[in-house]
């Protein structure tokens, strides 16, 4: 396991932990890790750990403190519908700002070497990809994010390499939405877009009901391609 540790984001109306993963360099590019809808739990921190294990500096802020701190529930169909409350309740244009400033922290973090990117899943891949249009990120990963196709209007404020990861069977991200998206950014030389045969939330090995293993294993090829690309680790020795 990574070493870790939780620092903290200010921002004008108050703070949110951050959870920090470091790899065992003890430095290296930046990664800020934006949350499922099941908040900062048990898959989103096998993430940082593994993206700490590539290399990287990872920051997972915990982007529901306005509602509740540290809030996080069951990878089950009760977890779920409790995760679509949280979103009834979610403000976010006060979620744009903090995760801006959760990627400035990160970037500022002493350990971080190389450049900083950002990376999501669900609702924090809509949030990668409206932190891309935010700020200046080096690199944006989204997985399957449900709202990029709905925010297509940022799309000239993105100038980093972007990789999307789609399943083609979603029934939270209809296939007519991937294709809006490759119409509108699929020709940029630095964006990739990958669907894989599976449905919602493919990566996330804690919930049965969502986890597909081929298809998470195989956009997580294309991310670690991506990445040694667009946002790569210093090699030592």
């Amino acid at each position: 396991m990574a070493a870790t540790r939780t620092d903290t984001v200010t921002v004008a109306d108050g703070s949110f932990d951050l959870p920090v993963w470091l790899p065992a360099s003890g430095s290296g590019p930046g990664l800020v890790l934006f949350q499922e809808i099941f908040g900062v739990g048990p898959y989103i921190r096998a993430v940082g750990d593994r993206l700490a294990r590539l290399g990287y500096v990872v920051g997972a802020p915990d982007q529901f403190w306005r509602i509740e701190r540290n809030w996080e529930s069951a990878h089950d169909e009760a977890g779920l519908q409790a995760s679509m409350g949280m979103i009834q309740k979610f403000d976010f244009a006060a979620g744009v700002a903090d995760a801006v400033a959760a990627f400035e922290k990160v970037r500022s973090l002493p350990e971080v070497k190389g450049g900083t990117g950002v990376i999501g899943f669900c609702l924090g891949g809509t949030f990668a990809w409206l932190t891309a249009a935010a700020t200046q990120p080096d690199v944006a990963i989204s997985y399957y994010g449900s709202g990029v196709a709905g925010a297509l209007d940022q799309a000239d404020a993105v100038a980093c390499p972007v990789i999307f990861h789609f399943g083609d069977s979603d029934p939270y991200l209809p296939n007519d939405q991937v294709d809006a998206i490759r119409a509108r950014v699929g020709d940029r030389e630095t964006v990739e877009i990958h669907v894989q045969p599976a449905g919602h939330a493919f990566d996330n090995h804690e919930s049965a009901m969502f986890w597909n293993e081929a298809a998470a294993a195989a956009a997580w090829e294309h991310t670690v391609d991506f990445l040694q690309r667009y946002l790569p680790v210093e090699q030592s020795g």
